[in-house]
């Protein structure tokens, strides 16, 4: 793209400038985004919902191919021209939040929780240099309309730092239950831990009209190498009363090996019977890596599942 007129470049640094500090998951989310060295995503075309809706004024976190120069150079400030949003053109984004996801087994570690925080925001700044719409599922929404459109980064960052709205942890390890427009695609990042059947209806409820999906687990690596040895106490996480207290751990872990083994192959079975891709990435892995993984199913037709 070649470079902005001088006097509008100046105008945006303004901008950007004048509307403060950004946040600190954002920032970090745009490192992990450039350091991946992935371009535009490049799935938008011409049609239904593309039609123009109106200027506004440019926002930090906005794709530079965002601005309309043409009329920047009419006003004072940086314009961005926006086009009318439709559903069934959107790529709907969502992570679990449950009492799960906020466990790492070393200190020097993220939690899966920050990890999936990071991955989204961090998919979600390549779709809008690409142009895409993108809406956040929430735990709780009572329908489609209820997932909220998101222009800006920073508002998007925003939701994610929100404490969640409900204290039923059971409905955030699990998207809401309704069925996404035919055209649309889906990101969902979660540890998928939670009971087979109980995500298996999830999934055939999202893609009951056709939508397409990505599903990424993200795994702490103790929880896929199972390293313990000797006397451990396991807790369920959020739940100190259920636990299971062992003088020889070691003695577990093909067990859990083999449960875990057949969880994914489940995981898996179930991404692919509704035309959804599934892959797996560990919280000791660079972003990077998970980050490709995401963009290129998303931009290609289907995607084999894999690890990152």
């Amino acid at each position: 793209m070649a470079a902005p007129p001088p006097s509008a470049a100046r105008r945006l640094l303004a901008a950007e400038m004048a509307a403060g500090p950004l946040p600190p998951l954002l920032v970090a989310a745009q490192r992990v985004a450039a350091a991946s060295g992935l371009g535009n995503h490049g799935r938008r075309r011409q049609g239904r919902g593309d039609d123009f809706w109106q200027f506004r004024p440019y926002a930090p976190g906005d794709s530079a191919a965002m601005i309309d120069w043409r009329q920047t150079a009419k006003g004072e400030r940086a314009a961005v021209r926006e086009r009318e949003w439709s559903s069934t053109q959107t790529v709907y984004l969502w992570r679990a939040c449950g009492s799960s996801q906020a466990w790492r087994s070393q200190p020097t570690l993220p939690d899966k929780q920050s990890r999936c925080d990071l991955l989204l925001l961090a998919l979600a700044v390549l779709l809008q240099r690409g142009g895409e719409r993108l809406a956040l599922l929430g735990a709780g929404d009572p329908s489609l309309a209820a997932a909220r459109a998101c222009h800006h980064l920073p508002q998007i960052a925003e939701r994610l730092h929100r404490p969640p709205t409900t204290s039923d942890d059971t409905g955030l390890s699990l998207p809401p239950p309704l069925s996404l427009p035919r055209h649309a695609s889906a990101v969902l990042l979660a540890d998928f831990l939670t009971p087979i059947p109980e995500t298996v209806a999830r999934l055939r409820t999202l893609a009951a009209e056709g939508a397409r999906g990505h599903l990424l687990q993200v795994l702490d690596p103790a929880e896929e190498g199972f390293p313990f040895h000797g006397r451990v106490r396991f807790e369920a996480p959020g739940d100190a009363y259920t636990a299971l207290l062992t003088s020889r751990a070691e003695d577990l872990r093909a067990a859990y090996l083999h449960r875990l083994s057949h969880h994914r192959a489940a995981l898996a079975d179930a991404a692919r019977a509704v035309g959804w891709t599934f892959a797996v990435h560990h919280t000791d892995h660079p972003p990077q890596q998970a980050l490709g993984t995401l963009f290129h199913a998303l931009s290609l037709p289907s995607a084999p599942g894999g690890r990152s």
